[in-house]
């Protein structure tokens, strides 16, 4: 077997394993508008515990300091493996976007209602961690009710169509 075809086999099988991440609860407490993928800069030990799976998103939000863009309360697991250089769990983490992205989503902000919500990490085809943050507007308690009704007859009608 020659060293070439080790290497690529690896590359595949590594690939397969790709992390997500999701905030559930971001779809059930605000109407999404647009979305955005944004580079997140993080030490070594929280990229392997993204690639275990092991961050939480409760309470997490964005917010804007001296026009950069941070995630604040973004749980991520200390690494099993890490020494003492091991990371802060719940550490302010800034975002990375375009200026141009930036500034939309600064003067959106600045409107009423609206937020910028976490929705899910991931890991691009270079391996590389990201966040897919959303523009999100806040539901009231009728329009989630409104939204659990609508899911259960689609469901609903998927049954009676099988």
């Amino acid at each position: 077997m020659n060293k070439d075809f080790r290497t690529s086999h690896f590359v595949l099988c590594y690939k397969e394993q790709m992390t997500e991440i999701r905030n559930r609860s971001a779809y059930h407490d605000y109407f999404i508008e647009d979305r955005y993928d944004a580079g997140i800069v993080l030490a070594g030990t929280e990229v392997k515990s993204l690639r275990e799976g092991r961050a939480s998103f409760n309470d997490a939000y964005c917010f804007f300091h001296k026009g950069e863009l941070w995630i604040k309360s973004l749980h991520i697991t200390e690494y099993s493996h890490g020494t003492y250089n091991n990371h802060v769990p719940t550490q302010e983490r800034k975002l990375l976007l375009h200026k141009k992205e930036l500034r939309k989503l600064e003067a959106k902000i600045k409107e009423k209602g609206y937020t910028i919500v976490p929705l899910r990490i991931y890991f691009n085809e270079k391996s590389i961690a990201k966040m897919e943050i959303g523009l999100g507007k806040g539901k009231k308690l009728y329009d989630k009710r409104e939204t659990i009704k609508q899911r259960d007859t689609e469901r609903e009608m998927k049954r009676h169509m099988k």
